[in-house]
């Protein structure tokens, strides 16, 4: 399995889809279980060379297409997110003292911390979207109206993939007009 470049692609896709109502990638949140890439249990078969290949490929990605990202920690560092220290202050995100590793973090979070020029965590985001990579939950870090998007892979090695955008909210009621 070639996880950097179904990571690459993954990400490629969700930036290019073309539905018109929804917001400009800048900040995208990730969630990825390593254990579930190598076909195990979340959280019970920490695979660190996964979480390297897939952190790459995501930093890699990002820079390219330019936006930012953040890394979704495990439930043992409460979800916090790990992101450049320059975006954290760009979106106004509040720092939480905290490093991550494979057994509390998770592996991709603790190898993008250890592959960012100045990482940080950060307890909580707004992000305009998201790749759960492992049915990780990264839900409550995508802002108010996420759209499921539809990849053309249903997978990143063994783990399941759930991709999302945002949209503004709709307003009003039956005399509301959403364009001039």
């Amino acid at each position: 399995m070639d996880v950097r470049s179904e990571v690459k692609k993954a990400i490629e896709e969700l930036y290019a889809n073309p539905n018109a109502s929804f917001r400009k990638i800048k900040l995208l949140v990730v969630g990825c279980s390593t254990s579930e890439i190598y076909g195990g249990v979340i959280g019970h078969a920490s695979q660190p060379n996964l979480g390297e290949d897939v952190a790459g490929a995501i930093l890699e990605t990002a820079n390219k297409l330019g936006f930012d990202v953040a890394f979704q920690c495990c439930e043992h560092l409460n979800r916090a997110l790990v992101m450049e220290a320059e975006a954290a202050e760009k979106y106004g995100c509040e720092i939480v003292a905290a490093v991550p590793h494979p057994k509390a973090g998770g592996s991709c979070a603790s190898a993008a911390y250890r592959m960012m020029k100045s990482p940080v965590l950060v307890e909580s985001i707004s992000a305009d979207a998201g790749l759960d990579i492992g049915q990780t939950l990264i839900g409550m870090h995508l802002k108010r109206v996420a759209v499921p998007v539809r990849l053309s892979m249903d997978r990143i090695g063994n783990a399941l993939i759930t991709a999302a955008r945002t949209r503004p909210a709709l307003i009003g009621g039956e005399r509301a007009k959403y364009t001039l």
